[in-house]
């Protein structure tokens, strides 16, 4: 089924290659606890590897867990994600050039912070809600650790458009938004 022109748009937009170049590696971190056919999907297509969990965690959080996951222009995962996730926050998209297992690295550190009592606590950073307002609010030191190997993230926005956050090379925050 072809994209409506709006999601047409978004997937220009994310897989854009710059002239001469390569296209660019994207990913999504998907929230498996958004909705059930996440986790189904993730297993029919072979990508449980990607759960950002590990060890016995990964286990008994499988089916809410989050799942870093390639993404290809015109694969048929990347069709159904956007097909039937767009607008629903299911997850964040990210573009990076550094290695997969690197990349789930990185955002493993980030699935626990700590209160100021040192009580653990689940950070969704993948959630474009949360993701959307926490990103303004770092500071240098904030954006340089979140963005680490991370090129651009891309996610939606409360009107069903798209947010791209980079950070300029003294890590102040770039913000775009594509209407659609």
């Amino acid at each position: 089924m072809p994209y409506t022109q709006n999601l047409q748009n978004v997937v220009n937009h994310l897989f854009k290659s710059v002239e001469g170049q390569a296209a660019p590696n994207i990913y999504t971190i998907l929230d498996a606890a958004r909705d059930e056919s996440i986790y189904k999907k993730i297993q029919e297509a072979g990508l449980a590897d990607g759960c950002l969990y590990h060890g016995t965690k990964a286990v008994e959080l499988a089916e809410v867990a989050p799942y870093f996951v390639s993404l290809k222009p015109d694969g048929h995962f990347t069709e159904w994600l956007f097909e039937k996730g767009w607008g629903n926050s299911w997850g964040i998209f990210l573009e990076s050039s550094a290695a997969p297992d690197q990349l789930k690295r990185h955002f493993q550190k980030f699935l626990t912070v700590y209160d100021e009592d040192g009580n653990p606590l689940y950070f969704r950073f993948y959630d474009p809600r949360v993701l959307r307002v926490y990103m303004p609010t770092c500071n240098e030191e904030e954006l340089e650790m979140i963005f680490g190997p991370v090129t651009r993230y891309c996610l939606e926005n409360k009107d069903g458009g798209l947010n791209e956050f980079r950070c300029s090379d003294k890590f102040e925050l770039i913000q775009n938004v594509m209407i659609l």
